[in-house]
């Protein structure tokens, strides 16, 4: 039997079949009707094969409402006419969505992911602009050269990076942050962070399994997203996870366990808990 994961862009397919499994949900919060396409057999081998996967389910959730409802509030109310998508992935943003046809939309991944996935839509018509931009994020001079290119070309752009940061080191979370700042027109950063505490708990759970795929979790920064703010990035959002799972009906079994800690704890103790992961809409400072 093949690895639960066996390299990084299986990620992309655990991903793209928890928003297979809540768009088939007679309730769901959001429809993708192209996951379980591409997620294809090896995203449903990921499903049964990797330990804990239903766990992972109701953050994903979480996750995908908040950035969609962060997305379209941007667009509507504050001008952004250009999202770049980093690591883009399997997400089906662009065709999925209630997009303005003016919008420009860039994919960013490596070439493999990103024509497997622009193969398997190639039948489907985006909402907006849409721009598949093969490139290896990790190459510095590859990937200013893609911001460079993107950001003449925007207005107000708002840049994603969805279930990127946590496999990065610090260091590159920094050059990143950096090269995102040195691009006057990227405007606003819509990221996902977790905590040291939480990163040790999703370690235990399928830590072994990324380690396998040789894309363990990395960037969990004690101080949150005041990390940024060296590189010139502020927080205008926060948004934690179980908070949002809750709010959609998506909350875990456990989730009275955390109220009642929260109910009880010190002021102290209920800001780290709210802070222990979530989503966070950052913008440029000064």
């Amino acid at each position: 039997m093949a690895s639960a994961l066996e390299n990084v862009s299986d990620t992309a397919r655990w991903v793209a079949m928890y928003r297979a499994i809540e768009s088939e949900r007679s309730d769901a919060r959001f429809r993708d009707p192209w996951a379980r396409r591409l997620a294809g057999a090896r995203g449903a081998e990921i499903a049964r094969n990797l330990p804990g996967f239903r766990s992972g389910l109701w953050p994903m959730v979480a996750r995908t409402c908040a950035f969609d409802e962060i997305l379209l509030r941007a667009i509507a109310r504050d001008g952004a006419d250009t999202v770049v998508d980093l690591a883009a992935g399997l997400d089906t943003r662009p065709w999925r969505m209630p997009l303005p046809e003016r919008l420009r939309w860039f994919d960013v991944d490596l070439p493999g992911i990103l024509g497997y996935k622009v193969g398997a839509l190639r039948d489907e018509r985006p909402a907006c602009t849409y721009e598949a931009v093969s490139a290896d994020l990790t190459r510095p001079s590859e990937r200013r050269d893609v911001l460079a290119r993107i950001g003449a070309l925007a207005g107000r752009a708002l840049v994603l990076t969805e279930g990127l940061l946590v496999y990065l080191s610090d260091g590159e979370v920094g050059d990143l942050a950096e090269d995102l700042r040195a691009v006057p027109t990227l405007r606003w950063w819509l990221l996902d962070l977790i905590t040291p505490r939480l990163k040790t708990m999703l370690e235990k759970r399928w830590g072994s399994s990324l380690g396998a795929a040789r894309a363990p979790f990395r960037f969990a920064p004690p101080e949150s997203t005041r990390f940024f703010e060296k590189f010139g990035w502020r927080e205008v959002e926060w948004r934690s996870t179980l908070e949002e799972a809750i709010r959609v009906g998506r909350a875990p079994w456990n989730a009275w366990i955390w109220r009642l800690l929260g109910r009880f704890a010190s002021p102290e103790k209920r800001a780290e808990l709210h802070r222990l992961g979530g989503f966070a809409l950052l913008e440029r400072a000064g």
